[in-house]
């Protein structure tokens, strides 16, 4: 009995053997939207762990496979993941997965600053995104402001414009601040009277992309993206709940908290967003000056979103900032002036604004969009023996309509912009007041899979300046899934105000109005051209590399120049300001593993002096890296960042020096705590020279040309009190 019952128990073991043999399973992995391989995915088989990474065509091929059912995973970096059952049997017939981008992917993110409805990817105009992921991430490294989210992008430049206020500009491609526009939402807010406050005063907590185009952009938005422009995209209310705490503690006294709160019931939804930012008096030097000011800042950002039916929706906010920032000589600021311990300087200010949106899809292809903002700027600056304070109207009004079809995408609209600066308490009030209304045209336009042309203008007038025909084109070269290309141009322009760098350092002391009379409006060109290329090595490590050569050009640059009775008057450069170079952004995945790295050569040259000099405080050469690891658990990045030598007014040249920083940070259900050592070598400009000379009573405030506040130290935590119901990746 005993051997019939083995018998049939080995007859039977045969038989499962013949049926569940082991296959090599081979599939394709494909992105839904254009079919084209997915590099790099990866399919694991849950069970046995066995795996696979796709190649150059998408193939992944997993030997020993037993047949019959298995639970799979199909993943890829930035899309939505898959998980199926399949029946797996000696058909050699390879599966075909399609995966669909997640919302926050790179590739799926409409551009909203190119005034298009494309994909970032199908889009003429060269643009860089940063993302959720990425704003977290630079969230955690300074959740105060936005600087550090611009400061270590490929080319541009967070210029510090004063050590008493911290008062900051961005530069892009060399160019100065007032070159590039800074919007949020599509709205130009920010800018003018506000100027180097502008990107101080904006949190990150709520923001959901970043969107830059660097070059002439004015005819995307009107005058004042001669060097680019920065569009700031706000979180809106979705399905599923968001609510985030994050709060932050500096080793330098430095204490942030960040609540934004957002949800949709139906036809209802809105968002909540909270800031406050208390920072102590910090001087790490030991020179009895403030290398960060005493700072107390508050905002507070409600919207209310309305959805009347699938095909509309209403949205407005209001948005409150206030400011207050104290800094100077320390012993003053602590025991009261003496005959040594003389200057402060206070800068107040306080910021509302409105935003009010109006979308409807009015047929099946046309697309209305109405909006409307006003903005209000009020701000008090004082200082020893000085004084400069006024208040600014910003109001903003566009009203645009969308249409086209599959190969061909229209936008017309027309706007009006109104600018009003008052001075306050002064005998000879800088007043000045500028009205402009514009209208303009876009059209993206596909002539084969291969080759899609953008082409747009905009015509600009202003009463007292004038007419400005703005054109621009770009062209996409698709050649192959992996290399692309592209090239475009456009002209820019700026009217002048008084709110320039130099006149800003100066605080406005002796600091003539313009002259409408005599001062021309300034005027751009830019061209750009790059290359993309995406592979794989060994099927497991993907990268990508994007190379780009640009060229800018500024005449009429509005220059501040001293007169012999001691004040200063602006005028037209007899000449122009060049800025000319190269970017180079590389980037390698592997696993839960990316690498970034980048360089800049930035030959930005006053060609209306002699010689065409450097452009001051401008380092031609800057690289970077960042390596990160970041999977479910953990988020673990290192960074690293070389600013070459710079050039003072007087000619000096400067050290160079390079900066790190290193982030760590646990992910749990509840939330994250992490640490993060920011400029953990803590290069600053004291340890190459001063940033204050004598007398201690009547300060000369160098020139800053390197990061003045040191290493500092931050730990925090970001509260999810609903839980976590996800990570983004990269």
């Amino acid at each position: 009995m005993k051997k019939i019952i083995l018998f049939i128990a080995l007859w039977a073991m045969s038989i499962l053997t013949l049926f569940a043999q082991n296959v090599t399973f081979e599939a394709i992995i494909l992105e839904a939207e254009t079919n084209e391989p997915l590099i790099g995915a990866t399919i694991l088989f849950e069970e046995t762990g066995q795996g696979g990474v796709a190649d150059i065509e998408g193939k992944v091929s997993i030997a020993n496979i037993p047949t019959g059912e298995h639970e799979i995973n199909v993943s890829f970096t930035g899309f939505q993941t898959l998980d199926i059952i399949l029946n797996i049997s000696n058909d050699n017939t390879p599966f075909v997965f399609s995966l669909q981008e997640a919302n926050e992917a790179l590739g799926e993110v409409v551009v909203r600053a190119t005034r298009s409805t494309r994909t970032i990817k199908n889009i003429p105009t060269r643009v860089e995104f940063i993302g959720l992921e990425e704003l977290g991430e630079k969230a955690i490294m300074n959740s105060a402001n936005i600087s550090l989210v611009l400061r270590e992008s490929t080319g541009i430049q967070i210029q510090q414009t004063s050590l008493s206020s911290g008062n900051s500009s961005i530069r892009i491609q060399g160019l100065d601040g007032r070159y590039t526009q800074l919007l949020k939402d599509g709205f130009p807010l920010f800018g003018g009277f506000s100027g180097g406050l502008s990107i101080m005063q904006i949190p990150p907590l709520d923001l959901q992309q970043f969107e830059i185009i660097k070059g002439s952009s004015s005819t995307l938005y009107g005058g004042g993206a001669i060097a680019g422009l920065v569009n700031m995209v706000s979180k809106v209310p979705e399905d599923e709940h968001e609510f985030e705490i994050m709060l932050t503690q500096t080793q330098a006294l430095g204490s942030t908290a960040n609540v934004f709160y957002s949800e949709r019931n139906g036809k209802i939804g809105y968002t909540l967003y909270g800031s406050g930012h208390y920072q102590n008096a910090y001087d790490p030097d030991g020179d009895d000056f403030t290398n960060l000011p005493e700072t107390k800042s508050f905002s507070l950002n409600p919207k209310l979103f309305y959805y009347p039916n699938n095909n509309a929706q209403l949205w407005i906010g209001i948005n409150g900032t206030y400011d207050n920032r104290l800094g100077g000589d320390l012993t003053k600021m602590r025991d009261g002036e003496s005959a040594i311990h003389q200057f402060s300087e206070r800068n107040i200010s306080t910021r509302i604004s409105t935003q009010a949106v109006y979308e409807n899809q009015v047929k099946e292809n046309g697309f209305l969009q109405i909006k409307n903002s006003v903005a209000y700027f009020d701000r008090d600056l004082n200082a020893t023996n000085l004084s400069f304070s006024g208040k600014q109207w910003n109001s903003f009004t566009e009203a645009n309509y969308s249409f086209g079809n599959n190969k061909s995408d229209w936008i017309i609209g027309a706007n009006i912009y109104s600018d009003d600066f008052e001075e306050k308490d002064s005998t000879n009030p800088r007043n000045q007041s500028n009205v402009t209304i514009g209208a303009f045209g876009n059209n993206t336009t596909d002539f084969s899979d291969k080759l899609v042309l953008e082409s747009g203008f905009r015509t600009d007038y202003s009463p007292d300046w004038g007419v400005f025909a703005l054109p621009r084109v770009s062209l996409l070269w698709k050649a192959t899934d992996k290399f692309s290309s592209r090239i475009g141009g456009g002209l820019g322009y700026k009217i002048p105000d008084i709110f320039t760098e130099e006149a800003s350092q100066l605080n406005f002391q002796n600091v003539l109005p313009i002259d409408k009379e005599n001062i021309n409006a300034e005027r751009s060109y830019g061209l750009n051209f790059d290359i993309n290329y995406k592979g794989t090595i060994a099927d497991k490590l993907t990268f990508s590399v994007n190379q780009l050569f640009y060229l800018t050009s500024i005449d009429n640059a509005l220059l501040l120049n001293s007169l012999p009775d001691g004040n200063f008057q602006f005028e037209n450069a007899n000449g122009n300001v060049l800025s000319k170079g190269m970017e180079t952004n590389v980037k390698f995945t592997y696993q839960d593993f990316k690498w970034f790295l980048n360089y800049a050569f930035i030959n930005a040259t006053l060609n209306y002096l002699p010689n065409n000099p450097q452009k001051p405080l401008t380092a031609k050469h800057n690289a970077g890296m960042v390596l990160m690891y970041e999977n479910e658990k953990w988020r673990v990045g290192y960074e690293a960042y070389y600013t070459g030598k710079q050039f003072l007014s007087d000619g000096t040249s400067t050290d160079d020096f390079v900066i790190m920083g290193l982030l760590i940070q646990k992910h749990f259900d509840w939330g994250s705590p992490f640490i993060n050592f920011e400029n953990f070598t803590d290069r600053r400009q004291a340890r190459f020279s001063s940033e204050v000379s004598p007398p201690h009573e009547n300060p000369i405030f160098n020139e800053i040309y390197a990061p003045t506040d040191g290493f500092i130290f931050s730990a925090g935590v970001v509260l999810k009190p609903f839980g976590n119901h996800h990570h983004e990746h990269h």
